[in-house]
């Protein structure tokens, strides 16, 4: 039993790796920046060389070496990676880096080995990539770094999810509710459709407002600190040195540095509203246009599905049909919920099904009590 158990442990630490490395190759393919692609790459050996040695640990136990997999989370990521860029998963990644970073502290056959270390390395390195603000990149490589995944926002792949489903279920509910109260499949329309653009002009709008404050906010953040390196410059090279000290360069490297950037005012200003504000000057937190329309598309998505059914049927088989079709796009989102969380997929795709349909279950019960109470 013990042995067993053993192997069981070794299956899954094997797989977790293997896993890891067609990852991390993939980040490699889909990333532009040549020093990145090249860390991405060294990530990916390491985890095939850790994949290695628990290889030879099943092979000691007598266990035949089973056919490569990779899971449908992985290569879905791999495939996110390739069409929207390396940012678009990274926070995802990194989440799960950080959750996998001590699952070998407590295994015996790892103690004496390099096999802990190296994986708490990569999770601080792929912090490091998802937030080098916080951590000890300085000069050059924080400016490219930062440049290129700042933009990410947070979680992309989690906005593009949970966006989808916020229409989704507000707009069920919505046509749930008014079927309930016995309108015609005309009149349910007529909502369905309002109700979808409410909410996508709602969604959009709090995304541009949201957006836009930020990039005003960060324009006079950027205005001061180019002020203060007009007329103080002494003291603005002063907090950049201090700065790239608690970044863990010595005193001498750290004024060196900071020297070396003052020369020229404006790489001084990017310099410093990266370092001290954590503001990309070239981004200023992403288009508010470009937010506001993401929004609104990836809301309407979702809201347009349990509406769709009343445009070519009418009666009761248009709420049987929109319920049907509703409750297929909610699995799926619960499935795409599990490149985020790493759930089963049944087990995410049934809950969002479960709490969708509880939702509508809700305002159809109350519609239909407004509706009888009406007539």
């Amino acid at each position: 039993m013990r042995q067993q158990t053993d192997i069981d442990r070794y299956l899954e630490n094997w797989q977790d790796e293997i896993e890891s490395a067609y990852l991390y190759r993939a980040l490699a393919k889909a990333e532009p920046q040549p020093l990145l692609a090249e860390v991405y790459r060294r990530l990916a050996l390491t985890e095939q060389r850790h994949a290695q040695v628990w290889e030879e640990r099943l092979k000691q136990a007598g266990y035949p070496l089973p056919k490569r997999r990779i899971s449908w989370r992985t290569r879905s990521l791999a495939v996110l990676a390739k069409w929207f860029g390396p940012q678009f998963v990274l926070p995802t990644i990194n989440a799960m880096e950080q959750v996998d970073s001590h699952s070998y502290d407590t295994q015996p056959e790892t103690h004496n080995t390099r096999l802990p270390i190296e994986e708490r390395s990569h999770a601080r390195l792929l912090e490091a990539i998802a937030r080098p603000s916080q951590h000890g990149l300085a000069g050059n490589t924080v400016a490219q770094i930062e440049g290129r995944h700042r933009t990410a926002g947070g979680n992309s792949l989690r906005a593009a999810v949970l966006g989808a489903s916020d229409g989704l279920l507000s707009n069920l509910s919505l046509v749930m509710g008014v079927a309930g109260a016995e309108l015609t499949s005309q009149s349910i329309l007529i909502t369905g459709m309002a109700g979808l653009l409410a909410g996508a002009c709602s969604m959009a709008l709090g995304e541009w407002l949201s957006v836009q404050s930020s990039r005003e906010l960060y324009e006079r953040q950027i205005a001061i600190e180019r002020r203060e390196v007009e007329e103080v410059p002494e003291e603005e090279e002063e907090e950049l040195a201090l700065i790239y000290q608690a970044k863990g360069l010595s005193e001498a490297q750290a004024k060196s540095l900071a020297a070396d950037m003052m020369r020229n005012q404006t790489t001084a200003l990017d310099t410093l509203a990266r370092e001290e504000l954590g503001i990309d000057p070239e981004e200023l937190g992403g288009s508010a246009w470009t937010a506001a329309i993401t929004s609104f598309f990836l809301f309407a998505i979702g809201a347009i599905i349990p509406v769709a059914p009343f445009i070519v049927l009418t009666g009761q088989p248009a709420v049987y049909v929109s319920l049907i079709v509703s409750g297929v796009g909610l699995f799926l989102i619960g499935a795409g919920i599990t490149l985020l969380t790493g759930r089963s997929v049944w087990y995410s795709g049934m809950r969002q099904v479960l709490f969708g349909f509880a939702a509508a279950g809700i305002t159809f019960t109350i519609g239909r009590i407004i509706g009888v109470t009406i007539q």
